[in-house]
Formats: C-alpha cells, structure tokens, sequence
C-alpha cells in the first residue's frame, strides 16, 4: 500500500507537461521539491527523455515516490533525495531547473523563504525555478474556489495559506530570480517561470 495516489495529480499533469515541457528543451538535469506521491515525476520523466528527474520530498513520502518509479523503470528518474526544508541539508550539485507543485501555500512563510535560498543557490546561472499553485494578486483571492481552499488551509494549520504574487516576486529578487512569465493554468492555477 506504499503506492499513494493523487487525484490532483491526475488531473493536473497534462497542462503543466504541455507548459514545461518547451520551457525545459535546454536543461539536462533537474530537481523536484516535494515530489509527494511520486505521480508527476513519472509523468513528466517518461516525456521528458532528455531530463535527468531528482525527486525528492520528506522521508514519509519516499515509499510512493519509489512505489511509482519501480512500476515505470525509466532510466532518467533518480530516486528522492531526503529534502524536508529548513531541516535537511540541500543538494551539493547543480542543477539546470527546479519544480516543485503545490508546495508554496503548504509550507509556512519561513520555509518559502528558506526554499528560495536553497533553490538560488543550486540552480545553474539561466536556469528556471518553475512553481505550479494557486497565488493572490494585489492580496485579492483570484477565484470564489481559492478563497474556500484557503479558509480550508488556514483550518488545517494557521502557517497554511495562498500566497501573494507580490511577495514572491520579491523573494525571488532577493535570490538572484526575476519572473519571465505567469501562465494562467486549469483550476485557477498558475505557472510561474523565474530565472536566475
């Protein structure tokens, strides 16, 4: 029962391979944070042959990631790393992208702060920071579904919450990453692509 499954994941991996998979034609190696069930790295790994996929996620996730990646046997998947931010050690090697997926507005604000540190500091000069989530514009809710998933966040734990766009941006600034675009997504997502 290690292999978990994600509804979510399901539905959402198409549109964001179709939106990466041109973004990412010049990387070779890449890193996923919070990898969770393993889903969209298989997904986007069997697409995309050229990438070298570093999964990684807290150590509880480990068992579905390598569940998912045993059944697919792709040689350009690597198995996680053990990456459970402002706890483990990051990554000693470079990367050419990092992706993660619904992480920003689970995380608290500290733990995005210390993600984009991380992140600047492995990524390769040109290389992409790729996010996937729901984001707040000007502090206003994009959506009547996003302002309930919030309250429903906030329930789970008070450090949940959608971020503001705004203060990403910033944060991305203070590392060294500028946006180079914010694609609308299904379900009132977005996609942003920052660069360092």
């Amino acid at each position: 029962m290690s292999k978990l499954f994600s509804a979510a994941c399901e539905r959402n991996s198409a549109p964001i391979l179709q939106t990466i998979e041109p973004l990412l034609r010049g990387s070779h190696t890449l890193l996923e944070i919070g990898s969770g069930t393993g889903q969209h790295a298989v997904s986007f790994a069997r697409q995309l042959t050229h990438l070298q996929w570093q999964t990684s996620d807290r150590q509880e996730y480990h068992p579905s990631i390598i569940a998912w990646m045993a059944e697919a046997a792709l040689p350009n998947l690597l198995p996680p790393l053990e990456l459970n931010i402002g706890i483990s050690p990051w990554p000693q090697n470079q990367f050419d992208a990092v992706y993660t997926a619904n992480t920003c507005h689970i995380m608290a604000w500290e733990e995005v702060e210390l993600m984009f540190a991380g992140v600047s500091a492995l990524l390769n000069s040109g290389g992409l920071f790729l996010i996937y989530g729901p984001f707040n514009y000007a502090g206003e809710f994009t959506s009547e579904s996003n302002q309930q998933f919030d309250a429903s966040l906030r329930q789970q734990a008070t450090h949940m919450g959608i971020r503001d766009i705004e203060k990403i941006i910033a944060l991305a600034n203070q590392h060294d990453m500028q946006l180079q675009q914010d694609i609308a997504m299904p379900a009132n997502n977005r996609l942003l692509v920052l660069m360092k």
